[in-house]
């Protein structure tokens, strides 16, 4: 099963991680851990004035294919609205489940097809995208407080 699981592409993405550094002062932060398989992702952003994603840090500590995801989002977020993020969690998600047909259009989703039939996988999958969308919301609140 892990042969099929854990791809050279899985394998390469799990290495590449950007952003793997906390924010010094973030507009808003989030620490998140799986309950089905104990990955824990921290996530910091600072946004644009318009709402937009301008930086991220992240800290990760999952499995290869947690990895994977957290490359694939690192790589992609900047720029991204928060409703685009969450937008592209959504469809990763109904892709796990066999809801939709596609992972998703940010390059590199389709690598992480094989973990499609491991549904114990997809809670570290959809981790990262969890955290930066609760620092997302954290962030919002900070703002609507002040």
């Amino acid at each position: 099963m892990s042969g099929v699981l854990y791809t050279r592409e899985i394998l390469r993405l799990a290495v590449s991680i950007p952003h793997q550094q906390r924010l010094g002062d973030p507009d808003g932060t989030a620490e998140l851990r799986s309950r089905t398989c104990g990955s824990k992702v921290a996530a910091d952003v600072a946004l644009t004035e318009d709402g937009m994603l301008q930086d991220l840090g992240l800290e990760i500590s999952a499995c290869a294919l947690g990895q994977a995801s957290a490359a694939i989002l690192g790589a992609q977020a900047l720029g991204k609205s928060g409703a685009e993020i969450e937008s592209t969690r959504a469809s990763l998600a109904a892709f796990l489940t066999g809801q939709a047909d596609s992972p998703g259009t940010w390059p590199d989703m389709d690598k992480l097809t094989a973990a499609r039939e491991h549904q114990g996988r997809h809670a570290a999958i959809l981790l990262p995208y969890d955290a930066v969308i609760a620092a997302l919301a954290d962030a919002a609140a900070k703002q609507q407080a002040a």
